[in-house]
């Protein structure tokens, strides 16, 4: 007897258990009727919490409901010139936009007789395709207060909604076009903004997978320059790489994938891969040879080939002849060959041989100055750091010095930068 009694009363309380949490889903319907959104938001939280509600789609549907209608109220009065409350407008959205999807899923779940009866499906999809357009309003709106996680949810949302499964019989629910793409690149970029550098690579790939739609806010290009910063950012080098190789292959005219490729080349001591990219990328961009042919140079300088360097150096001059990268570069190539014979005429007996080779240090440290002089002018009439111009200065002297060692006379232009040195 009392088994049965025990049994009986396990029994009605689970029914009461039941019933409780049905009379929540009712008590949570009621007070949304009455937009009485505190009290539906506790009783629906209380029934989703529980095992014997937590399952029904039903649930969900109406906590969707408790957000969305947070949104419409504010915005209603947002639209009547009311007194409204953007913050709460905007997380009344977020905060719908989960539950919708969790009870459209739930509904598509096959009762005991294998069938699909989703009665929540025409509804939410009707919600969701008509707040879409309002998830870029709040993820403009926390942008601007710097709250970039959020940001980024709602731009992901708005990004996301046209791939739901539940519009995949609507293929004209949404028109997909450059605003689409551009607010792709804005959840990118607040993901970065706010260093969730994870989220914004795993967007990053999935944008690189999806269509392409042209647009005035970034180039496709950018997808791949942006992957690589973040591969940067996460430490891995190996991926970096790889991302550097495919950029350039898929976007050669880009300024990003090949000159970087030429960094990791030469940083590894690989001159001649960083000399083929660098030919690559004159090829595909010959108004760029002011950088390209310059940093060529140097590398052909570094194997000891001056001649070869100095056509490079005067391919840059020949197209812009205040290039300062091959202005200062040049110039230094005749002074490192000035060097370098000095050194080997210092180790000569033969007096005829010093002589001659006295003649070719002096031609070579007079090539320098021109470009050198006017290196040192284009510094200082841009106002550049007082570093490079300091750096430019201690060159002059140098030369100065050398030719007036070595009878040619400097000494005016020798002390007139040992005073701008303060030496």
């Amino acid at each position: 007897m009392r088994k049965l009694l025990f049994l009986t009363m396990i029994a009605l309380f689970s029914v009461g258990s039941v019933f409780a949490q049905k009379s929540a889903l009712k008590e949570a319907k009621r007070a949304l009727g009455r937009d009485e959104l505190k009290e539906a938001r506790t009783m629906i939280q209380q029934a989703s919490a529980h095992e014997e509600t937590a399952g029904d789609p039903e649930t969900w549907k109406i906590m969707g409901d408790v957000g969305n209608k947070a949104f419409d109220l504010e915005r209603t009065n947002a639209m009547l010139g009311k007194e409204s409350n953007n913050n709460a407008m905007y997380d009344g959205l977020l905060e719908s936009y989960m539950p919708y999807l969790k009870a459209d899923s739930l509904g598509q779940l096959p009762d005991n007789k294998g069938r699909v009866r989703n009665k929540f499906r025409k509804d939410i999809v009707g919600i969701l395709r008509a707040n879409h357009p309002f998830y870029i309003n709040g993820g403009v709106h926390f942008n601007d207060q710097k709250n970039y996680k959020k940001a980024t949810d709602f731009f992901q949302i708005y990004w996301d909604i046209p791939s739901l499964p539940m519009f995949e019989d609507q293929k004209d629910a949404f028109v997909l076009d450059s605003t689409y793409q551009t607010i792709k690149y804005y959840a990118i970029i607040t993901a970065i903004q706010g260093e969730d550098h994870e989220r914004a690579l795993a967007m990053l790939k999935r944008a690189s997978k999806e269509p392409f739609i042209e647009n005035s806010a970034y180039k496709e290009s950018d997808i791949y320059e942006l992957m690589g910063s973040e591969y940067i950012n996460l430490g891995d080098s190996a991926k970096f790489l790889e991302i550097l190789y495919e950029g350039a292959e898929r976007f050669p005219s880009s300024k990003y994938f090949i000159p970087n490729l030429v960094n990791v080349f030469i940083r590894q001591g690989e001159t001649d891969k960083a000399i083929e990219y660098l030919e690559q990328a004159l090829q595909n961009d010959p108004s760029n040879a002011c950088d390209l042919n310059s940093v060529k140079g140097a590398l052909l300088a570094e194997q000891g080939d001056f001649v070869e360097a100095e056509k490079e150096y005067n391919k840059a001059l020949a197209q812009d002849p205040n290039c300062e990268r091959a202005l200062e570069a040049i110039a230094v190539n005749y002074i490192l060959q000035a060097q370098n014979l000095k050194e080997k005429t210092a180790m000569l007996t033969d007096r005829q041989q010093q002589f001659e080779n006295d003649k070719i240090t002096v031609e070579y440290y007079l090539k320098s100055l021109p470009s050198l002089e006017k290196f040192t002018e284009l510094l200082k009439e841009r106002n550049a750091p007082e570093h490079d111009i300091e750096s430019a200065l201690l060159k002059l002297r140098n030369v100065y010095y050398n030719l007036s060692a070595m009878g040619v006379d400097k000494s005016a232009e020798l002390e007139m930068v040992e005073k701008q040195l303060n030496l």
